[in-house]
């Protein structure tokens, strides 16, 4: 029995800290896990820079609020779960993901969470466990599932090599290089036609 597990940002909606970053003018905030690999490094880096303008949980909230999902998502999205079940890995926050799985139509994500002090400033945050992608893909294969997974950021890449197949979506070049061992797709028909070859 199959599982499909997908990265959220980059492969169904966009970066939410890019649209942050827009928004508010903070060149910083556009760092991504394309750029840093270290999620912890890049966390207390946004983290800092979220403190230095005195940026809420309310601010980034209103910003996701306009977002819309990638074109041409939802569409996939909803043939991939006519197909077979689907799980959102994510490094997103609780407190970032609801508006935009509405616009998804609820699909089930396992994601991590903010702590947020009293003046409603993002404190800390608190991972659901460490390299949870992978772990997560370990505990379905665990459960006899055979994963394919899709990502397109350095944070995917743990989850790509655990799963039984593993595939890259619109990875910038400099990641597709270093991972050459997973097939690179940029269209949903493409993703869509990997993910058939093995269903």
């Amino acid at each position: 029995m199959h599982i499909v597990c997908l990265d959220l940002e980059g492969v169904l909606v966009p970066e939410i800290w890019i649209n942050v970053s827009k928004t508010t003018g903070i060149e910083e905030l556009k760092l991504t896990t394309r750029d840093i690999s270290d999620y912890d490094v890049l966390m207390k880096k946004r983290l800092g820079i979220l403190k230095e303008h005195s940026l809420t949980l309310k601010d980034i909230q209103k910003v996701i609020g306009t977002m819309d999902p990638l074109e041409g998502a939802l569409d996939f999205l909803n043939q991939l779960r006519e197909k077979t079940q689907v799980i959102i890995l994510s490094d997103t926050f609780t407190q970032f993901a609801s508006p935009l799985m509405k616009k998804l139509g609820w699909p089930t994500l396992f994601c991590n969470t903010l702590i947020i002090d009293e003046n409603d400033a993002v404190a800390d945050y608190q991972l659901r466990q460490k390299d949870g992608k992978k772990h997560a893909v370990e505990a379905l294969k665990s459960l006899s599932f055979s994963v394919i997974a899709a990502g397109d950021s350095y944070n995917d890449v743990s989850m790509l090599k655990q799963a039984d197949a593993g595939i890259f979506f619109r990875p910038p070049q400099t990641i597709a290089k270093e991972f050459p061992e997973f097939p690179v797709t940029t269209t949903y028909d493409q993703l869509m036609g990997e993910i058939q070859k093995i269903l």
